[in-house]
């Protein structure tokens, strides 16, 4: 299988080359998702502030049932927009730590 000891020697470097490259992907992969969590919480503190504003203004019921259905609709859509990305985010997550093992059974099976 291996010919010599630099055979297995230049595997453990490939190896722990693609590991680095990995774990690289992975860190940043995370840092991305995590900034996206970050600037929801923010985005969502923001639009709740905003909405008591906005129900101080209202003057009649049907105006205040009319503002709950438009917040209601808006923070939905915000949280499907930002389950979408965040999952968009994972994906990529998963393809950039796994893109430096492509190829690598065919080079061990060859040897």
């Amino acid at each position: 299988m291996f010919q010599n000891f630099d055979d297995v020697q230049k595997l453990g470097k490939d190896g722990l080359d693609r590991t680095v490259k990995s774990l690289t992907a992975v860190t940043k992969g995370y840092q991305a998702i995590a900034a996206e969590f970050v600037d929801y919480a923010r985005k969502s503190v923001e639009d709740g502030t905003a909405a008591v504003e906005k129900f101080a203004t209202v003057k009649s019921l049907d105006k205040a049932l009319e503002l709950q259905s438009e917040l209601i609709r808006a923070g939905y859509e915000a949280a499907v927009a930002r389950a979408t990305k965040i999952g968009e985010l994972y994906a990529d997550l998963a393809k950039e730590a796994a893109q430096p093992y492509e190829g690598l059974f065919g080079k061990v099976a060859a040897r």
